[in-house]
């Protein structure tokens, strides 16, 4: 079992939970947690019931062609992320669109990327098997991993060993005879949409029954007249899965390198939940594993850009200026809805390099010397470095607001989080 943290929130604690799960926070949003209870902190943070931003500019609908729709619907999401009233709920779809990847390029729909996002959202804190069939059953994720061509006779693979593979087991915990077998339980599974005959239907799952193979299977030791809903059930319910996302969470949200004490705790919690995703992440964000854990994630692009326009509170003003931090997160590998590949993003010492150190750089001073910073020192090293006093407040001190920030940015602390 995790061990719970059993003090009220500190000022630096505050901040530690702010900046791990919601992609920073303002000096004042952090002020606002201490004293709390972690358990009291995480359930306002926790709660994903606001709507998305009705003031949110970017509507895919009015692109002139696909590639403009897909830089639109990234843009649509960054919005979100910066703006939103529920950060966490966006930082963890984010976590789940890299563990469950598709890429704009191939799926080719912003209707399927749109129900494709909101399952990621309404699902994140249900249970893990809930979440991965509504997903699995998702267009877009049906159209990434040809899926939508899986039928009787000429089972198609793709899905199934990515299930197994990225989704729940890990490498090393299946046969190919349980990809083979899985493939044939997916036959029939595709979806519908517009038509000559029904030009505005929905996109949605269907299920062919008579491109299912209906015969026999035997699935990770389990035989039986399988379909995909049994596969998904009988993956997401194994016991590996459980130490596989644990460690996943772990790496994400505490620790490029976890203590293997630590998984175990949390795949206990995983298993003895059912993989109830509230209680997972809850143990998880309550622990003093979680709170002992400060500076030890290297700071991923998107939460350099995000996180710092949130922390300092930034006018971001002009659709311009959205597709202007889309085209630097691309270059820095790192846009939402366009992962490397299957496996979504590697994280951790990747982000590392002299061309990424560069790139932050001159992000930072187009984010702070171009712009009206007019935090004090206190409240801008608490919402950037999540403490009032730093080793850096004697240096910067006596500089003006915008230099103050622009320093702290280009530093070497605030490369980790």
């Amino acid at each position: 079992m995790l061990t719970p943290y059993s003090r009220t929130l500190s000022l630096e604690d505050a901040a530690h939970l702010v900046r791990r799960t919601s992609f920073g926070g303002s000096a004042t949003k952090i002020r606002s947690l201490v004293g709390k209870t972690p358990q009291d902190a995480l359930l306002q943070l926790m709660d994903f019931t606001p709507s998305e931003n009705s003031k949110n500019p970017f509507d895919p609908s009015d692109a002139v062609n696909k590639n403009a729709a897909d830089k639109i619907f990234q843009a649509k999401w960054l919005f979100e992320m910066i703006h939103g009233e529920a950060p966490m709920r966006e930082k963890l779809a984010f976590f789940l669109h890299g563990h469950f990847a598709i890429s704009t390029e191939k799926v080719g729909s912003p209707e399927a990327l749109d129900q494709y996002l909101g399952v990621l959202r309404e699902h994140s804190l249900k249970p893990f098997g809930v979440l991965t069939l509504e997903i699995a059953k998702s267009p877009a994720m049906l159209r990434y991993l040809d899926n939508d061509q899986n039928k009787k006779g000429k089972p198609n693979e793709n899905f199934a060993r990515e299930l197994f593979e990225l989704f729940t087991l890990g490498v090393g915990n299946y046969s190919e005879k349980d990809v083979q077998e899985s493939a044939r339980a997916f036959t029939g599974w595709t979806f519908t949409g517009p038509s000559k005959k029904a030009p505005n239907a929905k996109l949605q799952f269907v299920f062919q029954r008579k491109q299912h193979d209906d015969g026999n299977k035997t699935i990770l030791g389990e035989q039986g007249n399988f379909t995909g809903d049994d596969v998904v059930r009988i993956a997401t319910g194994h016991p590996e899965t459980a130490h596989f996302l644990a460690n996943k969470l772990f790496k994400f949200y505490v620790s490029s390198n976890p203590k293997p004490e630590d998984v175990a705790a949390l795949a206990d919690v995983w298993t003895r939940s059912r993989g109830d995703l509230q209680q997972v992440l809850t143990a998880l964000f309550t622990s003093s594993s979680f709170y002992a854990s400060k500076n030890q994630v290297v700071k991923s692009p998107l939460d350099f850009v995000v996180g710092s326009i949130r922390a300092l509170e930034l006018p971001i003003q002009g659709e311009g200026v959205y597709q202007s931090l889309l085209r630097t997160l691309t270059g820095l590998g790192h846009a939402p809805l366009d992962p490397p590949n299957v496996s979504g993003w590697e994280g951790g010492r990747s982000w590392v390099s002299d061309g990424a150190l560069l790139s932050r750089i001159q992000t930072a001073a187009s984010f702070t010397l171009s712009k009206k910073v007019t935090l004090n020192t206190k409240d801008l090293t608490l919402a950037l470095l999540g403490s009032e006093t730093t080793a850096l407040n004697p240096i910067i001190q006596k500089l003006t607001s915008p230099q103050q920030a622009y320093l702290v940015m280009i530093s070497p602390e605030y490369g980790l989080m």
